[in-house]
């Protein structure tokens, strides 16, 4: 595996979601994440995988093991708990997977509504505390690491909570390609939007839903994008260099 010296670019965009109270209108974050491009002799991407709850999409994971694609799996506690067979298999190949913490519960980290997506939220910032904390420890009862990077349940955070889990020690990851709209889309659009990939993006998806069609078309976008030249990295992979960026840079 090729282990490239990354910059990386983190863009926040302040999105307005609903009012935690009447007359008022809550705003949350959503983490744009990018990487240093490899440039046209040798592109790159950073794979990032949500593992929410449920199973493990084999599919994916025997993907990555066959074509040696490396990928970062964010796994929460109660999808830990379901998994130590895949566990160990991510384990087993240190060179390809690493695992981050996506939090005990998978619950959005937004302390000033009530919900995201349909998703309760944390509500306050203790309870994001928890969350975060939480999924460290079923790490480390897993044997699973200790975490760099977090990533909450729907991508957007409060701005108490991106500033807590800065203060906790933890980065947030964000992306820049949604390629499966958690799961909910088909193999076609899924493999569709992986392979439309640029240079430098980092790709969020699934791979706890094997029941699913979009599952097939992350393997099929991946390998697209393999057949096109495209370099995959981890997120541990870059070099720390993190600065905001507006909309005008």
């Amino acid at each position: 595996m090729r282990l490239t010296p990354l910059v990386l670019i983190t863009c926040c965009t302040i999105l307005s979601g609903g009012g935690a109270h009447a007359g008022s209108r809550a705003h949350f974050v959503e983490p744009l994440l990018f990487i240093a491009k490899g440039g046209v002799a040798s592109p790159q991407v950073a794979l990032t995988l949500d593992a929410c709850s449920g199973q493990t999409d084999q599919r994916i994971l025997n993907a990555l093991i066959e074509n040696q694609i490396p990928a970062t799996i964010f796994v929460t506690g109660r999808w830990l708990k379901r998994n130590a067979a895949s566990v160990a298999i991510m384990k087993a190949h240190p060179e390809l997977f690493e695992l981050e913490n996506h939090g005990l519960n998978h619950v959005p980290a937004i302390d000033n509504q009530s919900e995201m997506f349909g998703l309760k939220t944390a509500g306050s910032l203790p309870a994001i505390r928890s969350e975060v904390e939480g999924g460290v420890n079923a790490m480390q009862i897993a044997t699973a690491g200790k975490p760099v990077w977090y990533r909450d349940a729907t991508a957007r955070y409060s701005d108490n909570a991106i500033k807590l889990i800065h203060e906790m020690g933890y980065r947030v990851a964000g992306y820049s390609l949604n390629a499966d709209m958690g799961a909910s889309l088909l193999s076609g659009q899924v493999e569709t939007r992986i392979a439309a990939a640029k240079d430098g993006d980092v790709i969020i998806a699934h791979i706890n839903q094997p029941t699913r069609a979009a599952g097939a078309g992350v393997v099929k976008g991946i390998l697209a994008l393999k057949q096109k030249g495209f370099h995959f990295v981890r997120l541990n992979d870059v070099v720390e260099g993190e600065k905001p960026i507006g909309p005008n840079a």
